[in-house]
């Protein structure tokens, strides 16, 4: 399985430079300096070290061959694949100083983008009975933030805005600040463009109603429990995408998608996925260049 998107490549070398400069510091990998020859050689393969759902096999490619293009990468799996304990990742084979100083730099991303992966797979298992799709938020990491939805998509995710320049989302200050729903759509509509989609919030089925009454592309049920929810679907009848979101979690996410709701946005995916354990193992070191 692969997902149909990926970081661009610019992004992807932009961050692992970042990534691996704030590792390096000023004096680079002393220790590997210090103990190991400059010619020498190593074998070596990351492996999982619990079940999950893999991401960031590019991003950890990229980190190996920054520090040393001599470096071989080679995928044993592809991203988006489900993984389980012990399984190989990847085999890597090249100078030793160049695996052992770019190492922690390739797991750092792998492990992270592999356990949002593995988080949002667990959430559309929940509803993967329903036609609702679960999707992220920009609750990311400063930086990372197309890392961290790629990594979304590889879980079976879908994404959300990447940006304030994505699309038109009304939440609940700027009602207020507007003078209402009805004040907010309107300047919205007025503002954007034709390819512009514009979605609001609301947490009532009055200021619903108001937004049905003027239209909008996307309403976002937010903090509105099940029973609450299939009656807002009922009233939206199709007529826009509806979205759920607030306080979602594994335990609720089944009850909310049995609602009739098209998305359910979950913060928790980017801001509150564990890391997935994944680890770098030499199998031959220190041998000659030929």
């Amino acid at each position: 399985m692969t997902s149909p998107w990926t970081p661009p490549a610019h992004l992807v070398e932009d961050a692992v430079r970042a990534a691996l400069a704030e590792d390096f510091g000023r004096a680079g990998d002393i220790t590997t300096q210090a103990t190991i020859p400059e010619a020498a050689r190593a074998r070596a393969v990351i492996a999982a070290r619990e079940a999950g759902v893999v991401a960031g096999l590019g991003v950890a490619a990229v980190a190996f061959r920054l520090v040393d293009a001599a470096v071989i990468f080679t995928p044993a799996t592809l991203d988006g694949a489900r993984i389980g304990d012990g399984d190989v990742l990847a085999q890597i084979e090249g100078p030793a100083r160049a695996i052992l100083s770019a190492e922690r730099v390739a797991l750092n991303f792998l492990g992270r983008l592999s356990g949002i992966a593995s988080l949002t797979a667990r959430h559309a298992e929940r509803i993967a009975h329903t036609k609702a799709k679960v999707c992220d938020t920009r609750k990311t990491t400063p930086l990372l933030r197309a890392f961290e939805k790629y990594a979304v998509r590889c879980g079976g995710g879908a994404n959300h805005r990447f940006g304030l320049d994505d699309a038109v989302l009304i939440k609940d200050n700027h009602i207020a600040v507007a003078g209402g729903v009805i004040p907010a759509l309107r300047a919205a509509k007025a503002f954007a463009g034709h390819m512009v989609k514009i979605e609001i919030e609301v947490d009532t089925l009055d200021q619903l109603k108001e937004v049905l009454a003027e239209g909008a592309d996307i309403v976002l049920l937010d903090n509105m429990p099940p029973p609450l929810l299939r009656e807002a679907v009922a009233l939206i009848g199709g007529r826009m995408v509806a979205e759920a979101s607030g306080g979602v979690t594994l335990e609720t996410i089944a009850a909310i998608a049995e609602a009739g709701v098209d998305l359910i946005s979950v913060g928790a995916l980017t801001h509150s996925a564990r890391t997935l354990d994944v680890g770098l193992d030499i199998e031959i070191g220190l041998g000659k260049r030929a």
